[in-house]
């Protein structure tokens, strides 16, 4: 049965789901109905994560190869056919089992400054409501004794970061031609061309010009006043005076207006940045001469 012969392997949190989107427009490109079904990172695994909501992720992963097969069983005259599992980049295991099932694939990754990235990740969680400290430097002490109580690989803020330790190791288990490293500023600068010179590495046509106006909204809008914010949704004296004063078409439309200002993208603190930095700095060096690209702007604060 047909075995996919391209992976997006990562890194979370870096425009992977847009690119899956996109990619899925090529008429000569068959990517999985499920954009991560993770077989490589976890075959045969017996999955017992446990971090909050973890098993509603498990649930989601493959780890049989006979229905990881059926997820491109669908595949007619395309000629690259592909999935988007962002744990392959993280999960060591990954590289062997990719190089014994699809030796010959081509590797697609984007890199986003890391300290960025793991502020991303950790607000994509705390938005889903499974984060439980609102502070994210609090977040990142409690890693290790996270990681160490096998909480799943998406809570691991920090060390999914690690760019230059994960991708060496691909690097070393297969041909550097089969390996394209892209970064997140890339997508943001210039969508159309890293996505034709993707379609240039996976063999296909490249004149193909892809919609991108539907982009996937990355950072989450997030309460900037709490106490407001409790005050919209919940019962209170003051509310239930000025109900009767207002129609409701107007009540509703007031509060979802105060309620879109009190909400914004929150800023990765500066400390919390410098210190993040500080952590990922040789790596970064080292990444920068692996990739063969300037990563200065991730040094700084």
């Amino acid at each position: 049965m047909t075995m996919p012969n391209f992976l997006i392997i990562g890194a979370a949190k870096a425009g992977t789901t847009s690119i899956y989107r996109y990619l899925k427009q090529h008429p000569q490109i068959y990517m999985s109905p499920s954009k991560e079904p993770r077989f490589f990172a976890f075959e045969g695994k017996n999955l017992d994560f446990r971090g909050l909501g973890d098993e509603k992720e498990a649930d989601f992963i493959v780890t049989n190869i006979d229905v990881y097969r059926k997820l491109f069983k669908k595949v007619t005259n395309q000629v690259a056919i592909g999935e988007a599992s962002t744990s392959y980049l993280y999960i060591a295991k990954s590289v062997e089992r990719i190089k014994y099932y699809i030796p010959k694939a081509k590797l697609i990754a984007i890199l986003r400054d890391p300290a960025e990235r793991a502020y991303s990740n950790y607000l994509h969680l705390l938005k889903q409501e499974r984060e439980p400290l609102t502070d994210f430097a609090e977040a990142l002490a409690q890693e290790e004794k996270r990681i160490q109580n096998n909480w799943w690989s998406f809570w691991h803020y920090k060390h999914q970061g690690l760019y230059y330790v994960q991708m060496k190791r691909y690097y070393e288990a297969f041909e550097k031609s089969q390996i394209k490293v892209y970064l997140y500023e890339d997508l943001n600068n210039n969508p159309i061309g890293m996505l034709k010179d993707m379609f240039g590495f996976l063999q296909i046509d490249d004149t193909f010009t892809p919609d991108i106006s539907e982009k996937v909204r990355q950072a989450p809008r997030l309460p900037k006043n709490k106490a407001l914010e409790s005050f919209l949704n919940q019962p209170h004296p003051v509310k239930s005076i000025l109900s009767p004063l207002l129609p409701a078409s107007l009540r509703d439309k007031l509060v979802n207006k105060i309620r879109y200002l009190n909400r914004g993208k929150p800023k990765l603190s500066p400390a919390v940045r410098k210190q993040l930095i500080e952590f990922y700095r040789e790596d970064i060096l080292q990444l920068q001469d692996l990739i063969g690209r300037d990563l200065s702007q991730w040094l700084k604060c």
